[in-house]
């Protein structure tokens, strides 16, 4: 019965329920990023109110939950937890169309967070005892497929969506379809055995601790650099990604569909092209040399900021378009390698868990921090770059319309605000370069041993 789950039948039916698990993850939240213009003038929001409810208020469960929900996963089944989970986030994205104040908005944020704190640790965990070693950063990658194609659906959806029947009405159209695919997973997906795969025998021994998971991660060099290096470039990633389409609503004057559509565009293309090319690419190379699996992060990475600094200083739509793409691209392509070194550097009894923390990091830390102090940054800056009085007063959210001249000026110091807080915030890609390129000095000796624990467990031949 077993041996059924490891056919192609199986594994194409496997990877296409995750990867639409995928897709509507991330449409869920893409759609927050695209309505927030409107959202912010009827709620009277600020740049940082929109962070923390992009950031802070989404990491709080999303971050705190994974672990626990990885431990889960290593005692119960992971199928089950990526439908409920599913199922949750969908409803709490149908409730932010209800929401009447930030409050009651940050509520739904954190219960979306929540549910999707279910997904990222199963599905890796999954993955690995369904794919050999150097065909998990591929199959990943297909799952996570759904991240740029849902950020599009998202983006576009949503955006028309909003502009023609208003943004409340984009949360409840968005929310639906990831019901529909909770059932799906649940009705039409298996469980199977911990390290299939490999044909390990199942383990009698009970789930290590967290406290075991912690120091395995800790104490080996390579997945300390990955687990940083990862969850910085989050900082980045989410900072740009939240605040994209505002910031073209301010510099180019767009209305709401037209700057979803543009945020759809350049999400869904560059980040595909990066995806596959950072998982399949490093998959390919790596026969050569398992270095590339965090050679090739290293590289895109340190030229990631490049990308975004001179992107967001163009005055043209298609000139900024091609640009945000490239910096989209190089930013996307450490995540299949970062996932798949985890796998393969952590024991099958592990393997969960271990995804779990490496999730708690990056959205602790990337989705937590990223929006949010970016959000922070730009009112603090739009202030200081106002000359016209005080800025809290006359361009603050809520206040009454402006005389002419004063609300030009107002509008100009929220995109110096807007637009320099992100130029800040992808110098993180930087940083996060550089563990990945210490990573890779250590990772040949690291995976050797990796490979030697894991083979003490395999079922002997007969």
């Amino acid at each position: 019965m077993t041996e059924a789950l490891l056919e192609p039948a199986y594994k194409r039916r496997f990877l296409l329920i995750l990867f639409f698990v995928c897709l509507f993850n991330f449409a869920d939240r893409a759609v927050f990023s695209v309505v927030a213009p409107a959202m912010r003038l009827e709620l009277h929001l600020t740049d940082f109110q929109l962070g923390i409810l992009q950031g802070f208020s989404f990491a709080l469960l999303y971050g705190g939950l994974g672990i626990p929900v990885g431990r889960l996963a290593e005692r119960y089944s992971r199928v089950r937890i990526i439908a409920w989970a599913t199922g949750i986030w969908s409803l709490a994205t149908m409730c932010c169309g209800f929401a009447g104040t930030f409050l009651q908005m940050m509520a739904a944020r954190v219960t979306v967070g929540m549910g999707e704190a279910g997904f990222t640790a199963p599905a890796s965990s999954l993955v690995a005892d369904l794919f050999e070693p150097r065909r998990r950063a591929s199959a990943m990658s297909i799952v996570m497929l759904g991240l740029p194609l849902g950020t599009l659906v998202g983006a576009i959806g949503g955006g028309l969506v909003a502009q023609a029947h208003g943004w409340r009405t984009a949360f409840l159209v968005m929310g639906v379809p990831g019901l529909l695919v909770a059932l799906l997973a649940w009705l039409l997906l298996r469980e199977p055995p911990r390290g299939l795969v490999e044909g390990l025998a199942p383990s009698k021994k009970p789930v290590p601790p967290l406290s075991a998971v912690i120091t395995h991660l800790l104490s080996v060099r390579t997945l300390r650099h990955v687990l940083i290096g990862g969850a910085v470039s989050g900082i980045g990633i989410q900072g740009v990604s939240q605040f994209m389409a505002l910031l073209f609503t301010r510099l180019f004057h767009l209305p709401i569909g037209a700057a979803g559509a543009l945020f759809g565009l350049i999400s869904g293309v560059s980040l595909s092209i990066g995806l596959l090319l950072g998982a399949m690419g490093t998959d390919r190379i790596s026969h050569r040399d398992d270095r590339w699996t965090a050679w090739g992060p290293a590289a895109a990475l340190a030229v990631t900021p490049l990308f975004y600094l001179i992107g967001f200083n163009q005055s043209s739509v298609p000139a900024a378009a091609v640009l945000l793409m490239g910096g989209g691209v190089m930013a996307m392509v450490s995540y299949g390698p970062t996932l798949g070194l985890i796998a393969n550097l952590t024991p099958v009894s592990m393997r969960a868990s271990s995804a779990a923390v490496y999730g708690m990091c990056s959205a602790l830390v990337g989705v937590g921090l990223g929006p949010t102090t970016v959000g922070f940054a730009s009112d603090r800056l739009a202030a200081l770059a106002f000359t016209a009085g005080d800025y809290a007063s006359l361009c603050g959210p809520g206040r009454p319309a402006a005389a002419e001249q004063i609300a030009a000026a107002c509008g100009q110091a929220a995109l110096h605000g807007l637009r320099e807080a992100m130029m800040v915030a992808v110098l993180s890609f930087a940083w996060a370069a550089v563990h990945f390129y210490l990573a890779s000095r250590s990772l040949p000796a690291d995976l050797a041993r990796a490979r030697s624990v894991n083979a003490l467990r395999a079922v002997p031949p007969g």
